[in-house]
């Protein structure tokens, strides 16, 4: 089965996630697809009403190599490239909470705590959120058997957003 179609609470985890980029406005949404028959099964899940906007990737089943290599010939040559490791360090109790799927009561603790957090972001400038929606694309990537861990996950999307939404309106 497509694990863009597994269901999480009877949603689809393309379907949360689409739900969740346009809560946040990030709008219009680009999905990229590997041929055009997935276009119909995900529409099948996707909200109508929310902008989408389809890619076919140029290379088929591309994946985590492929988009190394890529990245490796941009660099290739570069002279301004900087070949120094950068290690990311400032990650806030919330940022370690998210990365480890820590329960949701536990991540709606620490938002409860100090609202504010939402905002806080690493030394590579990724807020919790982000680092959220980075392992959401490691489960799609790479599969897992942690069903809890995915469930986590998005329910801590679904309680970050919606704090920084409130933070916002403060």
């Amino acid at each position: 089965m497509d694990k863009a179609l597994i269901e999480i609470d009877g949603e689809a985890c393309i379907s949360r996630v689409i739900n969740a980029l346009n809560k946040a406005g990030r709008v219009p949404i680009t999905i990229s697809i590997s041929n055009l028959d997935l276009i119909d099964s995900y529409s099948q899940v996707i909200d109508s009403s929310i902008e989408i906007e389809w890619s076919v990737d140029k290379e088929k089943f591309a994946g985590p190599i492929e988009s190394i290599i890529e990245n490796l010939e941009k660099f290739a040559g570069n002279e301004d490239f900087d070949e120094t490791p950068q290690i990311e360090t400032g990650f806030s109790p919330l940022h370690l909470a998210v990365i480890n799927s820590a329960n949701p009561s536990a991540i709606q603790s620490i938002v409860n705590t100090n609202p504010k957090c939402v905002h806080l972001k690493s030394s590579q400038g990724r807020t919790a959120l982000d680092c959220a929606q980075f392992i959401v694309k490691q489960h799609w990537l790479y599969g897992t058997d942690d069903e809890g861990a995915v469930k986590n996950t998005f329910t801590s999307i679904e309680i970050l957003e919606e704090a920084a939404i409130n933070e916002k309106g403060e």
